[in-house]
């Protein structure tokens, strides 16, 4: 069989293990891959790679993938792909990538030998327990927080710690748990700043004179609006980020302390992937390949419980958010 493959979507840590999964899996059963630059954008653009095993060496550990990546769509295209499907002569498809990749691919498969990997920091792909790329993101931001325990607590500081995650708080929760954070903003729980406020100067009264708040970028004020950059992606949605200045303000007219803000931004998306998304990503890939292998289109891999099964492609535009029990349960371990 010939198999295409594509990365869409933001970058990810743990994208070239799925690369290099399929490559390698593709090479015991006889398989050959041509990797499409640049996500859909390769598809529309007829820019190919052709991926034998000895082109994904090394590159396991590295951050990033090497086809590149953007947020185009080729939705509105239906006669391109089908020209680079018989360009390629292409016997199967594997799109990687997040809810507007999996959209996709879910809207092409009914014309289309399409699999899905579920791939975002934000895990916020229904369909599957995990998406690989969250453990790091998750590490990243934990660690950031435990260095900024130490200069909160010798400036007497309230510290404001922006995170990624859109609509999903996923990321600030783990986190914000696993930094021992005062306070956790999401997204799936409008917040009154009062309230915040209130819990920062009750620390304070305790004898704590510091304070650790996380805050996803897609978190909102009761009756308020969501902070975004003022512009949209070429998906057409708007670009988060901005809420953590917006809090660092109201917090220091309420608490009369000294408030800054830190936003991790792109640097949760950076560097190399933990093992557990390595392995993930690596088990993942491999379930996708052999989904193209045994022609089972429409589905994509995905993590239950301890194993990787194949679910339903239309699963991955179903939002995963964070559910009501597990913010109620995260209470206990605040402030």
């Amino acid at each position: 069989m010939r198999i295409g493959i594509l990365t869409g979507g933001g970058d990810c840590p743990g994208l070239n293990a799925v690369i290099r999964a399929v490559v390698r899996s593709a090479h015991l059963h006889g398989d050959e891959i041509v990797g499409f630059r640049d996500g859909w954008g390769g598809v529309l653009d007829g820019a190919t790679v052709e991926l034998p095993i000895e082109r994904v060496a090394g590159i396991l550990p590295r951050g990033g993938t090497i086809l590149g990546t953007s947020r185009r769509s080729a939705l509105e295209h239906r006669d391109v792909v089908r020209r680079r499907f018989e360009e390629q002569r292409l016997d199967g498809f594997i799109a990687v990538g997040g809810n507007g990749t999996l959209f996709a691919a879910n809207e092409l498969a009914g014309e289309f030998p399409i699999v899905g990997v579920p791939k975002t920091i934000d895990n916020d792909i229904s369909g599957t327990d995990r998406t690989f790329g969250f453990d790091t993101a998750v590490h990243i931001a934990a660690a950031a927080i435990d260095r900024l325990h130490t200069t909160a607590e010798s400036h007497y500081r309230n510290l404001i710690v922006e995170v990624m995650g859109r609509n999903a708080g996923w990321i600030a929760l783990h986190a914000g748990l696993a930094g021992g954070a005062d306070v956790i903003l999401v997204p799936e729980r409008p917040f009154d700043v009062a309230d915040v406020a209130a819990r920062v100067l009750a620390r304070r009264g305790r004898g704590r004179g510091f304070s650790i708040i996380v805050v996803a970028e897609g978190a909102t004020a009761k009756d308020g609006e969501l902070v975004t950059k003022g512009r949209t992606d070429p998906l057409g949605r708007p670009l988060l980020g901005g809420i953590g200045h917006w809090l660092e303000g109201e917090l220091e007219a309420r608490t009369r302390a000294e408030t800054r803000v830190v936003v991790l931004g792109h640097v949760q998306r950076g560097g190399t992937a933990t093992a557990y998304d390595r392995v993930l990503a690596s088990r993942m890939g491999q379930r996708a390949h052999l989904a193209v292998h045994e022609r089972r289109f429409g589905t994509m891999a995905a993590l239950r419980g301890p194993r990787i099964e194949l679910v339903p492609l239309a699963e991955a535009t179903v939002p995963n958010l964070v559910p009501d029990e597990e913010l109620d349960l995260a209470e206990a371990f605040l402030g």
